[in-house]
């Protein structure tokens, strides 16, 4: 397995794979085709619509899994143009894209591409990202990274982790990633259901079962509205590390034999 470093090619924004272009529509790829945009959701009602209207706008289809929103978070999505399942309890952000997962599966879909809900991540990059999916000697996941968004508390959190982890992956914690069929079979099965969070566990687990990670660096925009739910405050970030370095150091990642 190998886990490349974070790569400086910036990726271009994607356009629309329906867009056509001196009077002739682009044939979209195999993985393209076949991608579902997963958004977990909770009280998102501001930005989820704007971020489901243009992951459409791109060609993909698009699931948000409501985690059981106290407000209109469902009836926003939906009416942006996506399929909306919600939860019936409150299970946290790794149980919403477990469910859109499993849905994944269900549907016969070949990648999956989670996005978060708040606005940050930019839809029009998943075409370009996708499309990795499609090379010789593709990875089965694609993070898409952006180191500089980082503020303190979330920098040491990074620090620790990649120390205690043995992970090689400089944005852990970005939820902007594509995977493939193979990563989606391994982390929608009953031995991923009791993670919390989609950042160190989830990669242990895939380091484990020795899949491809590479990540591609992208720009991300700050929250407009709300705040982040692990990085708000210190002792949010002292519970999220104490739960992920018990993770870290107990499976911790195994060697890394890079491949040419």
């Amino acid at each position: 397995m190998s886990v490349a470093g974070p790569l400086k090619n910036r990726v271009d924004s994607g356009t629309s794979p329906n867009r056509a272009e001196r009077g002739h529509v682009t044939r979209l790829k195999p993985a393209i085709r076949q991608t579902l945009i997963v958004i977990p959701a909770r009280d998102e009602a501001a930005d989820v619509g704007d971020v489901v209207r243009r992951a459409v706008a791109c060609g993909f289809p698009v699931a948000v899994v409501d985690d059981h929103s106290a407000d209109a978070t469902a009836a926003v999505a939906a009416r942006a143009g996506a399929e909306v399942l919600r939860l019936p309890f409150h299970a946290g952000c790794w149980a919403a894209i477990q469910t859109g997962m499993r849905h994944a599966l269900a549907k016969g879909y070949r990648c999956v591409v989670t996005l978060d809900a708040d606005g940050q991540h930019n839809p029009e990059d998943v075409t370009a990202l996708v499309a990795e999916m499609d090379q010789d000697n593709a990875p089965s996941v694609v993070i898409a990274s952006c180191p500089d968004r980082a503020n303190q508390r979330r920098r040491m959190a990074w620090r620790v982790l990649r120390w205690l982890s043995g992970l090689q992956v400089s944005d852990l914690t970005s939820g902007f990633r594509v995977y493939d069929r193979s990563a989606v079979e391994l982390l929608a099965s009953s031995h991923c259901t009791l993670l919390e969070y989609q950042d160190v566990g989830v990669l242990l687990k895939l380091c484990h079962r020795k899949l491809k990670i590479v990540e591609r660096e992208v720009s991300m925009r700050p929250r407009e509205h709300g705040h982040s739910r692990i990085f708000s405050s210190w002792p949010v970030v002292f519970y999220y590390l104490a739960y992920s370095c018990l993770i870290g150091a107990s499976r911790r990642a195994p060697p890394l034999r890079h491949r040419p």
